[in-house]
């Protein structure tokens, strides 16, 4: 399955700390899809992870669904349903929890401008992250690949960096100017 082939509308679901959202924007940026991180929306910027309140999150969520081109990161099971009713094409990191905690850990304290931060908020190491990796990830990834495997349209599996990486090459998504 080739990039190409998933459509307008992308999700892309995984463990936290997958490489979601910078895959995300690479499809934007090659496919001129606009990105959404739904951390974005889902917390309030400038703050340490603070979530908005229910209703405006779902108002938000489903006027980004109802566009007809979008690439979506991110999980929010909740909203899950409606996500891939509207998608095209899916795509699932399957990265190991060890991956997710050596990422996170890279990215909170060298990758202040990754893709997908909160405006205004610079991450701290923070253990409840790294809790949260350790236990409700790891069971949220059967839910993921349940998903993916119910998913009836064109869809990838990246069940790790390997894999991310040709399907990267292969796709023309790898920058080229850094």
């Amino acid at each position: 399955m080739e990039l190409d082939d998933l459509g307008p509308r992308i999700c892309i679901l995984g463990p936290s700390n997958s490489g979601k959202s910078t895959l995300a924007a690479a499809i934007g940026r090659a496919r001129s899809l606009p990105v959404v991180h739904l951390d974005q929306y889902r917390h309030l910027p400038g703050t340490q992870w603070v979530e908005r309140p229910d209703g405006e999150f779902a108002r938000m969520h489903a006027e980004v669904l109802g566009t007809e081109r979008w690439v979506i990161d991110g999980n929010y099971s909740r909203w899950l349903p409606e996500r891939l009713q509207r998608a095209t094409g899916l795509v699932l990191l399957d990265a190991s929890t060890a991956a997710s905690v050596v990422r996170y850990v890279r990215r909170t304290l060298f990758e202040p401008d990754r893709a997908g931060s909160l405006e205004g908020t610079r991450d701290r190491l923070r253990v409840q992250m790294i809790r949260f990796l350790l236990g409700p990830t790891r069971k949220n990834r059967i839910q993921y690949r349940r998903a993916f495997d119910e998913f009836d349209r064109p869809k990838v599996l990246l069940p790790d960096r390997a894999a991310l990486e040709t399907f990267a090459r292969r796709n023309d998504l790898v920058r080229h100017d850094r």
